[in-house]
Parts: structure tokens; sequence; C-alpha cells
């Protein structure tokens, strides 16, 4: 009987120390996407991302505009073209067709690096900011709350984004 009790008590000071525990957490959450569309450096980096992807763009359009070219040059010679020439012509237009689509695929890898080596510093700069917030508040958990984020269910919680845009300098 006495080892019951001093079981049951065992228990009862564990779930008091494990509520108390619970009780010194403190959530936070914050929308991601709202806070990087504030930051005046995500401006910056879709303005050279775009200039970046205009230079691709117009790369493209000239090798499309050779190839339609090339095409409209054989149809119209076609017919007085020798075998040879028709095949030099035809492995021509198919190479063309080759290094276009060579040309996308690097392209879009390319895309995807600025895109990575411009928005990197600025998804580093705001997790700083973030971190450095949840230190100085002592919060012990920040979530995302950005829809489709890592958010799966929240009691209420304190939004930091003023303090994290005050952090940053953002008004």
């Amino acid at each position: 009987m006495k080892k019951l009790i001093a079981v049951a008590f065992g228990v009862v000071l564990s779930l008091t120390n494990f509520c108390n525990a619970q009780s010194t957490l403190k959530f936070g959450h914050i929308n991601s996407n709202e806070l990087f569309g504030m930051m005046p450096e995500l401006k910056a980096a879709d303005s050279t991302l775009a200039k970046f992807k205009n230079t691709l763009d117009s790369q493209y359009k000239t090798m499309g505009a050779e190839y339609q070219a090339k095409i409209a040059d054989y149809k119209s010679k076609e017919a007085s073209m020798a075998d040879p020439i028709k095949e030099a012509k035809q492995k021509e237009i198919s190479d063309l067709e080759d290094r276009i689509q060579a040309f996308q695929e690097s392209a879009q890898t390319s895309l995807q690096k600025k895109q990575e080596e411009l928005n990197g510093p600025i998804v580093k700069r705001a997790q700083d900011a973030i971190n450095a917030v949840a230190k100085e508040k002592g919060y012990s958990y920040i979530f995302d709350s950005t829809p489709g984020g890592t958010l799966i269910f929240a009691q209420d919680s304190d939004d930091i984004i003023p303090l994290v845009k005050a952090k940053l300098g953002i008004k």
C-alpha cells in the first residue's frame, strides 16, 4: 500500500512538473510570405531576376527566329535542292532544334540558380531577425502561419511580424 501511495505521489509530482514546464513555453507565429513581401531587398532581387529572365527570353526568341528562317528557306528551296543539300539542311535544322532544347533546359537551371543566389541573403537576414526576436522576447517556438505552411494547429499566439519588421527597419 505504501508503494502504491509513493508511486501515485510520484506520478502526481511528475504531472505537476510537466504542467509547469508546459506553462513556461511561449509560442509565436509569423507569416513568412508577408514578411518577405515587405522587405525592400526582395523588390530589388525581383527586378534583377526579371532583367536576367528577359535576357534569356531575348536569346530564346533570337534562336526561334533563326529556326523559323531556316525552315522557311528550306521549304522555299526544297524542290530545287539536290539530295545531299537537302540532307545537310535537314541536319542543320535538326541541330538547331537540339541547341534550342538544350538552351531551354540550361536557361531554366540558370534562372533557378540566379533566384537562389539573389534570395538566399534575404532569407538569411529574415531568419536571423526572427531568431533574434524569438530569443529577445523568450519565445520557445515560432510557427510559420503562411497558408500551406508548417502550421497544423495553433491556439492563439503572438504575431511577431511587427517586432521583426522593427528589427529589419521596415515601416
